[in-house]
C-alpha cells in the first residue's frame, strides 16, 4: 500500500458585506471573508493538502484567482474538482485533520455540519474528516479579527 501525506494552509481577510463560508456551509456573522471565490479558507486549505499529497502543485495553479471561471465560485466545486484530480492519479482519501483559527464567531457548534458537508463532497465517511476550531488568544491578525486562517493535513492511499 502506498500512502502520502499533504499539508495545506490558507488565510483570508474579514470584511463587511460578504457572507462567511467555512467548510462548505454559510455561517451567520457580521463579517465575511474576502476573496476571488467565496473565500472558504477551510476548503482551500484542504484542497492544498490533497493536491500536495498527490504532487499536483496547489490550488492557485489549478484554479487561479485571475480566471473569470473561478470568480465568486463556490469552493465546494473546487473541492470536488480537486478530489477528481487526486482520484485520477489513482489515490483515495484516507483522512483529513483540519484546524480553523478564528476569534469569532464561535465555530464548534458548526463543526458537525461542516464535517457532513465535506464528507458528502469527498464521497467519504464523516469519520474520515476531523475539524477543530481554535482562537489565537487575541494575538496577531486573527486575534484582532482581521482574518481567518485554516490548516489541513491529509492522508491519501493508492487505490
Amino acid at each position: 500500500m502506498k500512502i502520502r501525506v499533504g499539508m495545506g494552509y490558507d488565510v483570508h481577510k474579514l470584511v463587511e458585506g460578504r457572507d462567511l463560508w467555512l467548510g462548505g456551509i454559510k455561517i451567520e456573522h457580521t463579517l465575511g471573508l474576502l476573496g476571488h471565490s467565496d473565500a472558504d479558507v477551510l476548503i482551500h486549505a484542504i484542497c492544498d493538502a490533497l493536491l500536495g499529497a498527490a504532487n499536483l502543485r496547489d490550488i492557485g495553479y489549478h484554479f487561479p484567482d485571475t480566471a473569470e471561471s473561478t470568480l465568486d465560485i463556490d469552493s465546494k466545486i473546487l473541492l470536488k474538482k480537486t478530489m477528481d484530480l487526486v482520484r485520477a492519479k489513482g489515490f483515495e482519501l484516507g483522512n483529513i485533520d483540519a484546524t480553523v483559527c478564528a476569534e469569532r464567531p464561535k465555530l464548534n457548534p458548526h463543526v458537525p455540519e461542516m464535517k457532513e458537508c465535506l464528507a458528502k463532497i469527498l464521497e467519504t465517511d464523516v469519520d474520515n474528516i476531523s475539524i477543530k476550531a481554535t482562537t489565537t488568544e487575541k494575538l496577531g491578525f486573527t486575534g484582532r479579527q482581521e482574518g481567518i486562517s485554516a490548516y489541513a493535513v491529509c492522508l491519501i492511499e493508492k487505490s
